[in-house]
């Protein structure tokens, strides 16, 4: 399975972005993806998962009421619609896509099984 993160960029307080994790290869029916942010010199920080068949959504509450994980089935693509952005949103973001993860497991990166590359995400204040 290959990942493709696209869509970040650099963006006022207050603005919206939307990034995307396109994803080719793989097979398997349960599937989940999972967004994680790093900032240098910190750890990686779960962002946001879903998991389908099933359209479990799991969110950190940093992020919770502003950002929002949807698929687009036709394009086996995983979106991060992230509006009301903060500078502490700045961060590069990953996808990340794994197997049938169960909900309490869906934040922790271990559970991961294939990356994408990062996509820059900068908000000014």
């Amino acid at each position: 399975v290959q990942l493709q993160a696209s869509g970040g960029g650099l963006v006022q307080t207050g603005a919206s972005l939307r990034l995307s994790c396109a994803a080719s290869g793989g097979t398997a029916r349960i599937v989940t993806t999972g967004w994680f942010r790093q900032v240098p010199g910190k750890e990686r920080e779960f962002v946001a998962s879903m998991r389908w068949p099933g359209n479990n959504r799991v969110y950190a509450d940093s992020v919770n009421g502003r950002f929002t994980i949807f698929r687009d089935n036709a394009e086996n693509t995983v979106s991060l619609q992230m509006n009301s952005l903060k500078p502490e949103d700045t961060a590069i973001y990953y996808c990340a896509r794994g197997p049938r993860i169960i909900m309490s497991a869906m934040s922790d990166f271990k559970s991961y099984d294939f990356w994408g590359q990062g996509t820059l995400v900068t908000v000014s204040s």
